[in-house]
């Protein structure tokens, strides 16, 4: 639920309801508050539970600026620590993603559990019998999970992971079904930096307005079924304000429920797969997979940076005032079919790999914003589309049509939020 607070006026001159300042792209100073107020004041996502299957396995990420490990312990529980040695400050992991039964300071040799406490320290009669390691574990964050999404955060008293996410959890649910009941697995990812300010992206998630403009080519390059079935600005979806900077933007309404509609004709383009999987499966079992091979008919936007966007999660990090980086995970089925597995990548390199069409497209457009924000700096970015029309739901969410703004304005409410507590 969004709760009202009193701003200071100050930032009644950067957001209003409708518009916000083009400086929140530009303004180094800001970028270094919102880097504290927001990202080290909110739940922050940093893993998929895949990633982490066994005891052991870690990754690398950020909150805000600052980089963690995301370890699995001998235990099963998963711990999120700041990835800075506590004795000179050098990070105790550099690999991307492992299997490790410990983390070393390759400085002097600081070694630390799973679960962060300090173990051991080379030459430790040197400090006199006064080093007190149960002082110097790795600093911690607040962990919680939910439907396999795993988030992280600095605030201590911060209300519970699922009253955050609060309705945005239903559409969770909604997108997990894409594993077609089956686990649903990260089967690699790409990234990227584009020379933009991170809120341009975090506005993109839900932005249908752009769809048929910016990604025109990839109309074009795909077949009649699928330039089809892509046509959201026609179809009666919507994007919906969730809370607490979270929003939905349905751009395929007969796909928010994979498990619906399973007796539907199959289409063209996966008759070959679902005669290949006929060979292992029943037929119930292969529309299941095969509706879901495709990913849902939603893209959901959790603040302050994930995207659940069809069948694939999009990450965004916060490098400087001008820079974001962009991690799209691919996702399938863990035990899964390896057709199916292999039909999701294909489809996630056409429209978001690395040389598809669609995310050069996008990237051309963010740097496109951040360099025409240089210009007109007193001007405003407008957000009012579907304002007019937008109406309140009785679960206190808001709702307009498909091209609507309702998104942004609900990313930059919750913003401007964080930024006046």
């Amino acid at each position: 639920m969004n709760i009202a607070v009193p701003t200071p006026p100050a930032l009644d001159m950067l957001v209003q309801s409708d518009r916000a300042r083009t400086t929140l792209y530009t303004d180094r100073a800001l970028f270094e508050e919102e880097m504290v107020k927001v990202f080290e004041n909110t739940w922050v996502w940093v893993a998929h539970a895949s990633e982490l299957a066994k005891p052991g396995d870690f990754k690398t990420a950020h909150v805000g600026l600052q980089p963690v490990i995301v370890v699995r312990d001998r235990k099963n529980a998963v711990h999120v620590h700041v990835n800075r040695c506590r004795h000179r400050a050098a990070t105790v992991c550099e690999v991307a993603q492992g299997k490790t039964s410990s983390f070393v300071c390759p400085y002097h040799g600081w070694a630390y559990a799973l679960d962060g406490s300090l173990r051991g320290v080379p030459f430790e009669a040197g400090y006199d019998g006064q080093l007190d390691k149960t002082q110097f574990s790795l600093r911690s964050l607040r962990v919680e999970e939910y439907n396999g999404l795993i988030f992280a955060t600095f605030k201590d008293d911060i209300e519970p992971l699922v009253d955050f996410l609060g309705g945005a959890k239903k559409w969770i649910d909604l997108f997990i079904k894409q594993g077609a009941g089956f686990p649903l697995v990260s089967l690699g990812e790409h990234k990227f930096r584009f020379p933009g300010n991170w809120k341009i992206q975090l506005e993109n998630t839900t932005d249908a307005y752009h769809f048929p403009l910016v990604h025109k080519s990839f109309l074009s390059a795909a077949d009649r079924e699928t330039e089809d079935s892509w046509d959201i600005m026609n179809k009666g979806g919507f994007v919906e304000d969730l809370g607490n900077g979270h929003s939905v933007m349905v751009m395929m309404p007969e796909l928010v429920d994979l498990e619906e509609n399973l007796d539907a004709p199959i289409p063209e383009k996966f008759e070959a797969l679902a005669a290949e999987l006929r060979a292992d499966y029943p037929e119930e079992q292969v529309r299941r997979i095969v509706r879901a091979v495709g990913g849902c008919g939603f893209n959901l936007n959790l603040f302050p940076n994930l995207g659940c966007s069809a069948a694939f999660f999009r990450v965004l990090q916060p490098v400087s005032v001008d820079e974001t980086e962009i991690r799209h995970v691919a996702l399938g089925m863990a035990g899964g079919p390896a057709a199916a597995n292999r039909a999701r990548l294909r489809i996630h390199e056409f429209f978001q790999g690395p040389m598809g069409f669609g995310t050069p497209d996008d990237a051309e457009i963010w740097d496109r914003v951040q360099h025409g924000a240089q210009g007109g700096r007193d001007l405003w970015v407008m957000l009012h589309r579907g304002l007019s029309h937008e109406e309140s739901l009785p679960e206190g969410g808001r709702r307009s049509d498909v091209s609507a703004e309702t998104g942004m304005r609900a990313a930059y409410a919750q913003w401007k939020r964080l930024m006046g507590a």
